[in-house]
């Protein structure tokens, strides 16, 4: 819906059937979330505690509840800002997922003994009796961890996050950033051999104790060097379940398959920019069953 804010007077005749299939699809999500939120609502003002037998205690829907925008007179967000944020968080993880799980089984494709040093982890973890590696399992599996971090620093979903505004005005690297003005950070930064060796290749080991991105994670929090989903306040609110997904993913699909390359459709890394940086040709490989 964003997109169309930037010229509105031109894009409501130029796209007036995709405005039309987003306002839709913006009425069908309101009709789903709304009477959850409200819910939700109901239950935080009658003073609800989580039941025993979970250990769930705030959720996204409390925090939203929970928010009052200082900026505009301490107001609470409105159920259409809601239905917006808990749409995106329950989309955030679905494309960078998908467009970071092809990336990463590209790389374990072109790097074979990458791809078989993660699947002896996987075994030695697993055994042979689990009938899937579950996420419980993904993370006794440093190596697998590492190899999801190296597929995302080299191959962020995007090379630039959302620009951030300044609310006040502010001083960085010794200049001013005046209220209002818009910054750009470059995702890209985890190909920069300025701050990391041999950026272009694609080595896991360096997230593991002693290489060089130990200290990295993608939150940011210890060390900014890769921001695949942003950094900060604003960073993704899906950041946690893109990351459980993949993990889960890359490990049951090597599990399963040992993934080669095809002759005639070798791996390319051509890169194209759709909602997410996706292969410009995408990977096709031969999937051999490791388990009769």
């Amino acid at each position: 819906m964003a997109v169309f804010a930037f010229f509105p007077s031109l894009t409501k005749h130029l796209f007036r059937d995709r405005l039309r299939t987003a306002h839709a699809m913006r009425r069908r999500q309101k009709e789903l979330l709304v009477p959850l939120i409200n819910a939700r609502r109901e239950y935080k003002s009658r003073g609800g505690k989580p039941r025993k037998e979970t250990t769930f205690e705030h959720s996204y829907v409390d925090t939203l509840l929970d928010i009052k925008l200082p900026e505009e007179g301490d107001r609470p967000l409105t159920d259409s800002e809601m239905v917006i944020l808990c749409s995106e968080f329950l989309n955030a993880g679905t494309d960078t997922t998908s467009t970071g799980l092809q990336w990463i089984m590209a790389e374990l494709v072109k790097n074979p003994e990458i791809q078989e040093k993660l699947y002896e982890e996987i075994k030695a973890t697993t055994g042979g009796d689990h009938e899937e590696v579950s996420g419980d399992d993904v993370h006794k599996m440093p190596y697998l961890k590492a190899v999801v971090l190296e597929g995302l620093r080299k191959h962020p979903p995007g090379h630039f996050v959302l620009p951030h505004k300044a609310a006040e005005d502010m001083e960085i690297g010794g200049g001013l950033r005046p209220h209002g003005a818009t910054g750009d950070f470059q995702a890209g930064m985890g190909r920069d051999e300025r701050e990391w060796q041999r950026p272009l290749e694609f080595s896991p080991e360096r997230f593991l104790p002693g290489g060089a991105g130990e200290a990295v994670d993608v939150t940011g929090n210890r060390e900014i060097k890769m921001m695949p989903f942003g950094v900060g306040r604003r960073i993704c609110a899906g950041l946690g379940i893109a990351m459980l997904h993949l993990e889960y993913f890359v490990a049951n699909m090597v599990r399963e398959f040992k993934w080669q390359e095809v002759a005639g459709e070798e791996v390319d890394f051509a890169e194209k920019n759709e909602f997410t940086v996706v292969m410009k040709k995408p990977l096709r490989p031969r999937l051999v069953p490791r388990r009769s």
